[in-house]
């Protein structure tokens, strides 16, 4: 871990030293061209990228009119498959010969800090949508990188304090094994402990796991009233599918999903995840703007309505509305434009994309519904609580941006 934090921020202080002196900050070419560099089709395919991501971003610039500023809007993507080397080799190829003006998705917290700092170094604008690691906008902060959407630090805000406050005062990680994963403990261990609680034991489990049968016997034998699950996507269906036939919750203990999607509620069941607890950066059926969107995003073609995909439809509205007004797609230009424009629609209501380039919103606690309180396919959770913005998020005085001191 201090190998890696090491090597993060040299690469980090790199990129701040090489910003100021990039050739072009940005493809000024008039064309505006989008990048959805996700994960199609692995563990984070289904509910923060995939074809749902693309579906999103497209949609979006439908509804924008399809052109900006005389110039027809193109919108191009590709599967990372979770590498951060094939990110970043796709990412270079997009700037340096398709002109890609911003990149967004970058689901996967090591390929999105890959990604953000290639592309600063390079000028161009990226928009993490899918990463959730809150060192994009702390220790790896770029002059062009925006993270929209949540982070590891809003994630626990809701879902530990509400368990911790409830007598789950006793935790232990099952942890996916990078940068996100790490991130995630590490900000929910906080939580935890500033609440009077404590963290008895660890576990780290690699990306894509399929038998947690050995981390879940490691939880079970811990003493912990609380498994944080510190995953994501199918790692954490795998993870409660197993719980859940180790009989571990009937035995006392508790699952606190720390990074859940209404797809993993869908595809765990109603029976298996009634009661989970979770925090989200937006639902589907939390206002009557949220369903008409939803309603719109499934009939174009939209796989689930999520909160990744949510926020890909309002980052690619935001980038464009930013890019007319300050009629011209140079980075500089765009990215105060983006930052001085506040963001209030369906998905966040409010927002503002600080200097440090973090979107700052609020956030909600879900709790899901158990089978016979569901009325529709997506009827899964109701909002138990909404979390100011200014509450999920530290100040931007605490923010650990060096760009920024």
């Amino acid at each position: 871990m201090t190998i890696w934090r090491n090597a993060l921020l040299g690469v980090a202080a790199a990129g701040l030293l090489t910003v100021g002196t990039a050739q072009a900050a940005g493809n000024d070419d008039g064309q505006v061209t989008i990048g959805v560099l996700g994960d199609m089709s692995g563990v984070y395919a289904d509910g923060f990228s995939g074809p749902g991501a693309t579906a999103a971003v497209k949609m979006a610039v439908k509804d924008f009119g399809g052109s900006v500023l005389g110039e027809d809007i193109e919108v191009i993507s590709a599967d990372h498959q979770n590498k951060a080397d094939i990110a970043s080799s796709t990412a270079r190829e997009w700037i340096d010969r398709d002109k890609v003006d911003v990149i967004m998705d970058l689901t996967n917290s090591a390929v999105g800090l890959a990604v953000q700092q290639l592309a600063s170094n390079k000028g161009i604008i990226t928009i993490n949508t899918g990463s959730a690691t809150s060192a994009l906008t702390n220790d790896a902060c770029t002059a062009y990188g925006i993270h929209y959407g949540y982070d590891t630090h809003a994630l626990p805000v809701g879902t530990a304090t509400a368990i911790v406050k409830n007598g789950g005062k006793k935790w232990f990680f099952i942890t996916a094994d990078y940068a996100f994963g790490q991130a995630l403990e590490s900000n929910t261990s906080d939580v935890v402990k500033e609440l009077g609680g404590s963290v008895v034991g660890s576990v780290r489990a690699p990306l894509n796991t399929n038998d947690f049968s050995s981390y879940l016997l490691q939880a079970q034998s811990s003493g912990a009233d609380v498994i944080g699950l510190a995953n994501a996507g199918t790692d954490t269906i795998n993870a409660v599918k197993q719980a859940n036939e180790f009989g571990i919750v009937s035995r006392g203990q508790s699952l606190a999903g720390m990074l859940v999607l209404i797809s993993d509620v869908k595809s765990l069941g109603l029976d298996t995840a009634k009661g989970l607890q979770f925090t989200s950066g937006w639902y589907w059926d939390h206002d009557e703007d949220s369903r008409q969107w939803a309603k719109r995003y499934l009939a174009s073609g939209g796989t689930t309505p999520t909160f990744p995909h949510a926020a890909l439809y309002s980052a690619t509205t935001a980038y464009l509305n930013a890019v007319k007004a300050a009629g011209t797609d140079e980075s500089d230009a765009v990215r105060s434009a983006i930052g001085n424009k506040p963001i209030d629609d369906f998905f966040a209501q409010g927002g503002t994309i600080r200097d440090d380039g973090l979107l700052e919103h609020d956030m909600y606690l879900l709790k899901v519904k158990s089978p016979d309180a569901s009325k529709g396919e997506w009827d899964v959770a109701t909002v138990e609580r909404t979390i100011p913005g200014d509450q999920a998020y530290p100040s931007l005085a605490e923010s650990g941006c060096a760009r920024l001191k």
